[in-house]
């Protein structure tokens, strides 16, 4: 858990992945050697903060976004979303403006954000949930397990992958605005339409903890079902464990694909967590090592 640890503390808010970003090519260029298949790697120019993988003869696809949610500086001492964090009054935020590193404290009242902190910070300063790592046995919990667990599980996918395609988006916690230019290339110059979205689902009385990674059959996106039908058979027939979820709020980079001007097949394939969107999203062990096998299973079968 050394890296996840590593990556839930990289200060990276959505329109500001730079860092993390950055973290991952130095990642990547390092450990690529001892990976099975060597792959190209795109990025830069073309690509704003985002980055691809390209392995072998890909078939699939699979989207880890890359940035969180936060909050931005306003005038005086008012924040305003980065996304769609929860908020509670002495929750620690952390960035860093023209004079030096920041660590305030959220106020919340009724519907207003503020900070308090020794001094006015710079306008437009993004902050960030301070990180506080806490694991036993079972569990591991910190901010940004949405999605610095997707983009682990994606590394760990890396290792052994021979043929796929891993992209790391920008900007999912606001919207989109990477993925249609990703889907452009993926799809006219691999000729890939199928995907698989490495990201984080909610614990609910639906779907618990240490049950397996989820398969979903919907949020306020609707895959195709028959993509995710075939999904759920190569679980089946490899006899992994799996959960599935059925969701009518919430969404990821399959919706920006289901939206855009290409024909893809997605699915939303992750481990759950609990207090989603706070400094202290807890996530089972168990769904972790659930979510890698899984993913193993399916980019060598789709």
């Amino acid at each position: 858990m050394k890296l996840l640890k590593e990556m839930c503390a990289i200060h990276a808010p959505s329109g500001n992945e730079v860092a993390m970003t950055e973290f991952l090519i130095s990642h990547i260029n390092k450990h690529k050697k001892t990976w099975k298949v060597q792959p190209q790697i795109l990025h830069g120019k073309g690509f704003q903060d985002c980055i691809v993988l390209v392995f072998g003869k890909p078939r699939t696809a699979v989207f880890a976004h890359i940035d969180s949610i936060g909050f931005t500086v306003r005038y005086g001492k008012e924040l305003i979303k980065i996304g769609g964090p929860r908020t509670e009054s002495g929750w620690k935020l952390v960035g860093e403006d023209s004079k030096g590193k920041i660590e305030c404290t959220l106020k919340v009242s009724g519907d207003k954000l503020s900070y308090a902190y020794k001094r006015e910070i710079d306008r437009g300063t993004m902050l960030t949930f301070k990180p506080e790592w806490r694991e036993d046995k079972n569990f591991v919990q910190c901010c940004y397990m949405d999605n610095r667990l997707g983009v682990w599980n994606a590394l760990q996918l890396a290792e052994t992958l021979e043929n796929g395609i891993i992209a790391f988006s920008c900007w999912e916690e606001t919207g989109g605005g990477s993925v249609e230019y990703l889907a452009k290339l993926i799809y006219e110059k691999y000729n890939v339409a199928q995907a698989i979205i490495s990201d984080i689902t909610w614990v609910t009385p639906g779907v618990p903890h240490g049950a397996g990674c989820v398969i979903s059959l919907r949020d306020s996106g609707l895959p195709r079902r028959s993509y995710v039908n075939r999904i759920i058979e190569i679980a089946k027939k490899s006899k992994l464990e799996y959960q599935l979820e059925v969701e009518g709020t919430g969404g990821s980079d399959g919706n920006v694909l289901q939206r855009s001007a290409y024909p893809f097949d997605w699915c939303f394939v992750g481990a759950p967590e609990d207090f989603v969107h706070t400094p202290n999203e807890k996530v089972h062990k168990k769904d972790i090592q659930s979510m890698v096998n899984l993913y193993k299973a399916l980019m060598k079968s789709l």
